[in-house]
């Protein structure tokens, strides 16, 4: 049987296809139209997902009645969307189910997960009504999932719309520049935390910005500000979850999740720790069809979008990079996520300033947003401050830096780095390509950020790598 999972219409389009409980395909739509952040499916990504059979049954990802009233409510344009005619516009026949926001979050990261048992706890912006979600959810040995609301805030009363109005107020874009807030936390002081606490707690509704706050306040002040109160009130809702759940294992999802910075304090409360790759809209695909079926799904890999077929270029990435060059990275399957994992990735060596100043350039960003290093599994606790066992494969965590001053193009400013690992078993060819570099100049890491420029979906097909290559001069090897 064929199911679909569709998410569309507000930000981050993505279109998902599973078979029984195999995940076989799932994408942004970005990535095909070319438009950062883009709500609205495409033509080219349906054929692709066309291409494993027409779906049996298509769950949409929301329940769009709900939205509706919920806009009604907040004075919002726009306030009815028909999935039933808006698929159908795209040539999409088929029975149309349609789920809950939060819902949708929660399964796409149980399904995924690795339990039979975990609190989820879900943060974003705002799905119908609900803003905040804890519930507690489990598995039978068929692999058939339920799950039991514990505790729920509602709109206009959001974390998620808090720091989005805050990103908005520093000149950012909202709901897409969060992670720029985040980067810019370290460079400022959290002179405003006490005035933002309350703004919260009076339900003060973000959702209507707060430009004419905090006048003449320093945007590194109001970006340290927002992260310690997100903070702060992150590990609130850790402490609640941890008490109403009673459970060692933790699945965190939502817009939420990439925060990064934050989630170093989930090991606090929780054992175990699931936290899928793509928690944000872009995921509930996946999510609307684990909810609406009420099953687990085999969750192998995140590298489920378009395919460039080949080897992986090993022999071709090192030896730009032993000429201590920038290389483009694009082959197999695009992670479907908003991290470069190594398949659409730009690579360099971490050990000098001037390369992570170079990058910057490259990518049109901003001078002081810093880089992530990729490494092996069995290196990370020789370089980084984390048990022997640490793993990060899709760079969700921060941690310390051992010797912050020998790989400068990958460490913040507050000594931390975004972490990924990587076993052979998750990605032989990135592996065998960090094993050479490591072989050829005793570096164990590169620095790993993702093929695009600041504005720009990531690379997808060979064309816009080729595209990559003729317009910013860096060398893509496929």
């Amino acid at each position: 049987m064929i199911k679909w999972g569709v998410a569309a219409g507000t930000h981050d389009g993505s279109l998902a296809v599973v078979k029984d409980n195999e995940i076989l395909f799932a994408s942004h739509t970005e990535r095909y139209s070319r438009k950062k952040n883009d709500a609205h499916l495409n033509q080219e990504m349906i054929e692709q997902a066309l291409s494993y059979g027409k779906p049996d049954i298509i769950h949409w990802y929301e329940d769009p009645y709900k939205k509706a009233l919920r806009k009604y409510k907040a004075g919002q344009p726009n306030k009815w969307m028909n999935p039933r005619k808006y698929l159908s516009e795209y040539g999409i026949q088929g029975e149309i189910k349609y789920g809950n926001h939060h819902e949708s979050h929660a399964a796409a990261g149980f399904a995924t997960s690795k339990f039979d048992s975990a609190a989820v706890l879900v943060i974003d912006a705002i799905g119908e009504f609900t803003t905040t979600s804890i519930s507690l959810y489990s598995a039978d040995e068929r692999g058939k999932i339920s799950g039991r609301k514990l505790y729920k805030r509602i709109y206009p009363q959001s974390l998620g719309l808090f720091y989005s109005a805050i990103t908005d107020r520093v000149q950012l874009k909202a709901n897409e520049d969060e992670y720029i807030l985040m980067g810019m936390s370290a460079y400022g002081e959290p002179r405003h935390v006490e005035e933002m606490s309350a703004m919260l707690s009076s339900g003060f509704n973000f959702h209507r910005g707060c430009r004419n706050s905090f006048p003449q306040a320093d945007h590194f002040d109001l970006a340290a500000s927002a992260q310690r109160v997100y903070e702060q009130e992150f590990i609130k809702l850790l402490s609640l979850t941890e008490t109403l759940a009673k459970s060692d294992n933790l699945v965190l999802m939502g817009g939420c999740a990439l925060n990064c910075l934050a989630n170093r304090h989930i090991s606090k409360f929780f054992k175990n720790i699931w936290v899928m790759p793509n928690p944000g809209d872009a995921g509930s695909s996946i999510g609307a069809i684990a909810a609406g079926e009420r099953q687990m799904l085999n969750w192998k890999t995140p590298y489920l979008g378009e395919e460039i077929k080949g080897r992986y270029p090993v022999k071709e990435a090192l030896s730009e990079l032993l000429e201590n060059n920038i290389v483009g990275v694009a082959n197999g399957r695009a992670e479907f996520g908003p991290r470069a994992l190594g398949n659409r990735s730009l690579l360099a060596n971490p050990t000098g300033k001037e390369m992570q100043d170079l990058v910057n350039k490259i990518k049109q960003r901003q001078e002081f947003r810093p880089f992530a290093p990729v490494i092996r599994q069995e290196d990370v606790h020789k370089y980084f401050c984390v048990e022997k066992d640490f793993e990060s494969p899709y760079m969700q965590f921060i941690v310390k830096a051992k010797d912050p001053e020998k790989y400068p193009a990958i460490v913040h400013k507050d000594g931390t780095s975004r972490v990924q690992t990587v076993t052979r078993e998750q990605h032989a060819g990135l592996y065998r390509l960090l094993t050479q570099y490591k072989k050829h100049t005793g570096t164990p890491m590169l620095m790993n950020t993702s093929l695009n420029i600041k504005g720009e979906p990531m690379v997808n097909s060979r064309k816009d790598a080729d595209l990559f290559q003729k317009r910013y001069g860096v060398k893509v090897v496929s």
